[in-house]
Order: C-alpha cells, then sequence, then structure tokens
C-alpha cells in the first residue's frame, strides 16, 4: 500500500474520531456546568429549609406562585383538618427525611383555612400496618392548628410508577391535585405542605423536617467523558501507527 493510499484510508476514521471527540468533551463539560447549576440548587435549598417561617401567601397569589422560586420554603398557616378525609400514598424510604425508612405511607389530608380555602397537607409518615386512621386515634387531629411545614409541588408520575388505586385510597404519586380530584376535596391550592409541627399525639403519622439531600456526582461523571476522551486519542493514535508500512515503523524506531 502506498504511503498516499495509506493517508486516504485514514480520513474516514480521522473524521470519525474527531467527531466521537467533540461529543465526548461537549459531555464532559456539560456535566461541568450541571455541576455549578446543582451546587447552587443545593446551597438555595438549603437556606431555604433552614429559614424562619413565614406566612403563608396570600390566597389571592397562589395561582401565580413558581416552585423554582417556592419550594422547600418554610411557612406558618392556621388551618383545621377536614374529619375523616386522608389518602395514602406509598413509599419505600425518604431521601428527605432520614428519620424515615419504609415501606410505609405519607398521609395526605385536606386542611381548610379561616378564609375557606383548602390546602392540602403532608401530615407524615405511618409505617406498614398503620393505614387503618383507627389504629392511630391519637393521631386525629381536631381543631384549628397552627401548622409549619415547607411548601412542595406535585411530583412527576416515572416511567415505572405503579398505577394508583383510587378504590383503595392508595397512590404512588405525591400529586395532590390528583388526589384531591378523585377524593372529591374541592379546590385545593396548587402546592401541598409537608408538615413538621405539631407533632401528634401518639407519633402517628410522623411528622418532621425534611432535609433535601440531592446527589451531585457531575464531577465524577465529568471526568468519565474526558478520560474517555483521551482514552480514544490514544487507541486512534495507537491504531494509525499500526497502518504505518513497516519500513517506516522501523525507521522512525
Amino acid at each position: 500500500m502506498t504511503s498516499g493510499a495509506s493517508r486516504h484510508g485514514l480520513v474516514v476514521p480521522a473524521v470519525a474520531t474527531l467527531a466521537a471527540l467533540a461529543v465526548l468533551i461537549s459531555l464532559g463539560t456539560w456535566q461541568l456546568e450541571r455541576r455549578s447549576w446543582k451546587e447552587a440548587l443545593i446551597a438555595r435549598l438549603e437556606e431555604r429549609v433552614a429559614a424562619a417561617p413565614t406566612d403563608l401567601p396570600a390566597r389571592a397569589s397562589w395561582e401565580r406562585l413558581e416552585a423554582d422560586d417556592r419550594e422547600f420554603r418554610r411557612v406558618t398557616v392556621s388551618a383545621a383538618f377536614v374529619p375523616g378525609e386522608e389518602a395514602l400514598v406509598y413509599t419505600a424510604g425518604s431521601g428527605l427525611r432520614p428519620d424515615i425508612s419504609g415501606p410505609g405511607y405519607w398521609v395526605f389530608a385536606p386542611a381548610r383555612l379561616a378564609d375557606g380555602s383548602v390546602v392540602v397537607v403532608n401530615r407524615g409518615f405511618v409505617p406498614e400496618g398503620r393505614q387503618d386512621p383507627k389504629t392511630r386515634p391519637d393521631g386525629q387531629a381536631a381543631g384549628t392548628l397552627a401548622l409549619v411545614g415547607v411548601m412542595r409541588w406535585p411530583e412527576a408520575r416515572g416511567l415505572f410508577t405503579p398505577a394508583d388505586n383510587p378504590d383503595r385510597n392508595l397512590w404512588f404519586v405525591r400529586d395532590h391535585r390528583a388526589i384531591a380530584a378523585a377524593r372529591q376535596w374541592g379546590v385545593v391550592a396548587p402546592f401541598f405542605i409537608d408538615q413538621e409541627a405539631p407533632l401528634p399525639p401518639g407519633g402517628l403519622p410522623k411528622a418532621g423536617r425534611v432535609t433535601p439531600r440531592l446527589p451531585n456526582n457531575h464531577l465524577q461523571y465529568a471526568l468519565t467523558w474526558y478520560g474517555l476522551a483521551l482514552v480514544l486519542v490514544v487507541v486512534f493514535l495507537a491504531w494509525t501507527r499500526s497502518r504505518r508500512p513497516a519500513p517506516l515503523r522501523a525507521a522512525q524506531e
């Protein structure tokens, strides 16, 4: 094979290698950008859950609230739970509540404010076997309570999330609006509240402070992509060297 033919045979592999190299480097750089974004997000959430609670925003502003601005902000509100109404959302554990281990259920319940508005409250966790309110009678709240908690927005349903079973009052996604519609709780706030206080007599449902723990592995991912880019370069150089005519390789050695 002539040197010209050899060089011609390198064009397509070289172009493919450069294209793959550009993709790998771009992925690594994107992961570094995601790392900066994630660090800022973690700092913002930690600041919110550590701040003193403020009054719940006025009813007139609810539909204008945005999750990015309000999620995990601590609030306080006076409300009375609607007697006999609750829904169970299955959980296998919680990355936001280190004091919780599953399997068990989040107890969602409608709470009525003084102006008649309804806010859905995640009252806390009950373990498997304590789904029936009759097994935890001390936890049935009565009268107006000064609730403290963090504002949350509905979570999205995953690809492999089981279907809800409204007939059994069993849910698999913390989508309080879907729950409210099925349970006929009427119009509810676009957010729900994860209750941290007061703690109910008897301890169930188990309310508590949330602790956002977001994974931040983007640096490892970036190093992986950059490492693959380096390996690709080394492999390509070794391959091109192996394609040189033997006399030329011997002369260079």
